[in-house]
């Protein structure tokens, strides 16, 4: 499993699915294996989690610093 490609996956999931959205903030572990389709390992689904949110949290960022470039132009 490329852990990077299901990283990408789940937010792209995220961002599209407002239910999907909703589970993994209540039960990421679950959410993630859900969209893996197979029971993974405690570490590789704590991987892709911590990945996934970092990944939010980075796109989150970003799109604030693009919108603060656009109101200093």
């Amino acid at each position: 499993m490329d852990i990077k490609e299901k990283i990408q996956d789940i937010v792209e999931k995220i961002k599209k699915d407002d239910d999907f959205k909703e589970q993994f903030q209540k039960d990421p572990i679950k959410a993630v294996e859900k969209v893996a389709g197979v029971d993974l390992p405690d570490g590789a689904v704590e991987k892709v989690v911590s990945g996934v949110k970092a990944k939010l949290t980075g796109d989150n960022v970003s799109g604030a610093v693009d919108r603060l470039k656009n109101l200093f132009s």
